[in-house]
């Protein structure tokens, strides 16, 4: 009977070791939060948005692509952080030449989280590409992004960067041809040399405040938002103290052996 006994409550707990097992096996795997933009791995959109609201979402390193109608407004976001320096190419693929009826101008213009459009510091923003051209390239490099900024400057600021790409001259019988068009980021770490000593409480990233942590995680740089309490200015002031210390500490030296008295002659 006693054997009996054991033998029932090894059963009972063998089935309540295997119960939760069982329930994450049939459960399903979440999936990413609608609005990402980005494929369900990780992988760059293949189509734009039409608007701020409806940008899609992809990284630097990435190249986002999407086909539309000249004379469609198409917009992106992409991240960056403090201390980088970023950097926004487009290529857009024409019509062929016999359908055009003369020379389009294409441009390429980047906003921060605020919808503030942001100045290109070098770049080809502003493009025309002649009748016969296959295809028009530009590009836009932003000032660094600073960690804060007194809330009259229009500095660039850490978020997500909305990226809109448009043709600005057209024939008018060229409109609703069709086009393709990619888009690719970088970024590049300024450090110290462009840091500023303030900090922002949050990203400028639209929602952002109320996101789940996914949502969260979609929007972010690799690796997160560093929050802006970094910059390798630490280096140098930790080394500039102790070459201070280690001058201080020779001069000491030097100043006490030269003050010891004479030992008389014998």
């Amino acid at each position: 009977m006693r054997t009996v006994r054991t033998l029932a409550a090894a059963l009972l707990a063998g089935a309540a070791l295997l119960a939760p097992a069982a329930a994450a096996t049939a459960a399903p795997s979440p999936t990413p939060s609608p609005g990402g933009g980005t494929g369900k791995d990780g992988s760059a959109p293949t189509e734009a948005g039409t608007g701020f609201r409806t940008a899609a979402l992809f990284r630097p390193g990435q190249k986002a692509t999407a086909s539309a109608s000249t004379g469609d407004y198409l917009y992106w976001a992409v991240p960056a952080d403090t201390g980088q320096r970023l950097t926004v190419r487009a290529t857009v693929t024409l019509p062929e030449s016999a359908a055009r009826h003369g020379a389009q101008t294409w441009q390429l213009d980047l906003y921060d989280g605020l919808r503030r459009r942001q100045a290109c510091t070098y770049g080809n923003q502003h493009v025309a590409a002649a009748k016969e051209a296959a295809s028009v390239e530009l590009s836009c490099t932003l000032r660094t992004v600073r960690s804060g900024a007194e809330p009259w400057s229009n500095d660039p600021l850490p978020g997500s960067y909305y990226v809109r790409l448009t043709v600005v001259g057209v024939p008018e019988d060229d409109h609703g041809l069709p086009v393709k068009a990619q888009v690719e980021a970088e970024v590049k770490e300024t450090g110290g040399a462009q840091a500023v000593d303030a900090a922002l409480a949050e990203p400028l990233v639209p929602g952002i405040a109320g996101a789940s942590e996914q949502q969260r995680e979609a929007r972010a740089p690799e690796g997160g938002w560093s929050g802006g309490w970094w910059s390798d200015r630490w280096l140098w002031t930790a080394a500039g103290g102790v070459l201070g210390a280690l001058a201080g500490i020779w001069g000491y030296s030097v100043t006490r052996g030269s003050g010891r008295p004479a030992r008389p002659q014998g």
